[in-house]
C-alpha cells in the first residue's frame, strides 16, 4: 500500500494520525506499543532542548526529502517511520509546555510510500518521501532511519536464512534474544523477511530448557509439571472468565478480575491449551521426552547427524514437531534443514543483524 499519508490529521488517542494508526494494526502492530517506543526515542533527542542547528539553519524553510536506500536489502518499518512523522510535532517548539504535549498544528509534516514492509529494495531506492518544515523533517531524520535501518537489517538477515532453506519445508524462527523495549517490532521485522515468530514472552508458550530439566529432576518430571501448571492455570482463567460473564453478583469479592480471563493459546503440546516446548540436547533425551508424551522439542546444539538421528525417532510419534538451535550459520542452513527439521531457530537475527544502510536526501527545498 503506497501513496501519501496525511500526517497528523485524525489524532486519536495514541498521539498519531488515524492513517499510520490503521497502518500498523493492518502489519499487526500495536499502535499504542509504537507510540511508547517512538516516544522513548524521541525522547532521547530533545531531552536536553530544541535542534539548535536546525533552529538556526534552516528555520521557515518547507523541504521534501526522500528517504534512500544505499544498499539492497528487505525494508521494514515504513509505518514506525511515520509514527515518527506524526509524534514530531509534539518536540517542536511550542509542542511541550509544562511537561504537557499539546499539538502543534502547523508543524505537521506528511510522508509519501514509496515502498512497502517486505519488499526488496536496491541501492538508489527512494522508500519514503517526506514533506514538511524543515526543522521538524532534520528533527525527525535520525530516529525514523534509526528504526528503518535497524528494522531492514533484520528483515534482511531473515530473508537471506529464509532464502537458504527455500524449498525444504523448514522455517527460520527468532528467539527472545531482542532489543529491550523493542521486541515487538524486532519480531516484526522478522516476519518481514519471511520468518516466523517463536515465543513473544515467557507466558504465551512454555519453553522447557535444561535448568528446568535438571530442577525438576528429569525430562519426563519437567513436562508433567508445566502440564500440570498450565492445567491449573487454564482453569483459573476459565473460572474468572466464567465470573466475569455471571456479573459482579456471582464473582463473589475473592473473584479474579478481567486481567486473569485471557485466552491461552492453543498448540501442538498440550498442557492446558498452553504450547509447551522441551530443550533436549541428545537423541536419548529425545527418547525420553516422546516417552513422557512430549510433541515440541527443541534440539539445542546438536550436529547434522544427531539432528537426523532425531528427526528419525520422532517420526516414529504422531504430531511431533522439531527446532533445531544452537550456533547455526547460515552457510549450513540448508543442511540442517534437510534434516527433517520443522523449525530453525535463530538468535542472531535479532541480536546481531548488521543494520541496513538507508539516508535521508534533500529533493527540494523552499
Amino acid at each position: 500500500m503506497t501513496g501519501m499519508v496525511r500526517v497528523r490529521e485524525g489524532v486519536g488517542v495514541t498521539g498519531i494520525g488515524d492513517e499510520t494508526a490503521e497502518r500498523l494494526r493492518v502489519s499487526g502492530l500495536d499502535p499504542a506499543a509504537v507510540v511508547r517506543a517512538v516516544r522513548a526515542a524521541l525522547d532521547e533527542d530533545f531531552r536536553y532542548g530544541p535542534d539548535v542547528t536546525s533552529t538556526a539553519t534552516v528555520a521557515g524553510r518547507m523541504v521534501t526529502a526522500d528517504v534512500v536506500a544505499r544498499e539492497a536489502g528487505v525494508l521494514a518499518g515504513i509505518p514506525v517511520a511515520l509514527a515518527v512523522l506524526d509524534l514530531m510535532a509534539e518536540y517542536l517548539d511550542g509542542g511541550v509546555t509544562g511537561g504537557e504535549r499539546r499539538m502543534a498544528g502547523e508543524r505537521r509534516m506528511a510522508g509519501t510510500v514509496l515502498a512497502v514492509d517486505g519488499q526488496r529494495v536496491g541501492a538508489g531506492d527512494a522508500v519514503l518521501r517526506v514533506s514538511g518544515p524543515a526543522p521538524a523533517v532534520l528533527g525527525a531524520e535520525r530516529t525514523m532511519l534509526n528504526f528503518l535501518t535497524h528494522l531492514s537489517g533484520i528483515a534482511t538477515a531473515t530473508r537471506a536464512w529464509a532464502d537458504a532453506i527455500a524449498g525444504t519445508g523448514a522455517v527460520v524462527r527468532d528467539t527472545r534474544k531482542t532489543t529491550p523495549g523493542l521486541r515487538v517490532l524486532e519480531k516484526y521485522a522478522v516476519r518481514c523477511g519471511g520468518g516466523r515468530n517463536h515465543r513473544m514472552g515467557l507466558g504465551d508458550a512454555a519453553l522447557i530448557k535444561d535448568n528446568h530439566v535438571a530442577a525438576a529432576g528429569g525430562v519426563a518430571a519437567a513436562v508433567m509439571a508445566v502440564r500440570a501448571e498450565a492445567a491449573r492455570s487454564e482453569a483459573a482463567r476459565s473460572e474468572a472468565a466464567r465470573s466475569e460473564a455471571a456479573g459482579p453478583e456471582a464473582a463473589g469479592p475473592e473473584a479474579a478480575g478481567p486481567e486473569a480471563a485471557g485466552p491461552v493459546k492453543a498448540g501442538p503440546e498440550a498442557g492446558g491449551g498452553l504450547v509447551i516446548e522441551i530443550e533436549c540436547d541428545s537423541v536419548a533425551q529425545v527418547r525420553e521426552a516422546l516417552g513422557a508424551g512430549a510433541r515440541f522439542l527443541l534440539l539445542d546444539n546438536m550436529p547434522v547427524g544427531a539432528l537426523r538421528e532425531a528427526v528419525a525417532v520422532a517420526r516414529g510419534y504422531d504430531g511431533v514437531r522439531l527446532e533445531a538451535s544452537g550456533g547455526l550459520r547460515l552457510a549450513g542452513a540448508r543442511e540442517v534443514a534437510e534434516t527433517g527439521v520443522d523449525f530453525l531457530s535463530v538468535g542472531a537475527l535479532t541480536h546481531s543483524s548488521r543494520a541496513l544502510d538507508l539516508g535521508l536526501d534533500f529533493a527540494a527545498a523552499d
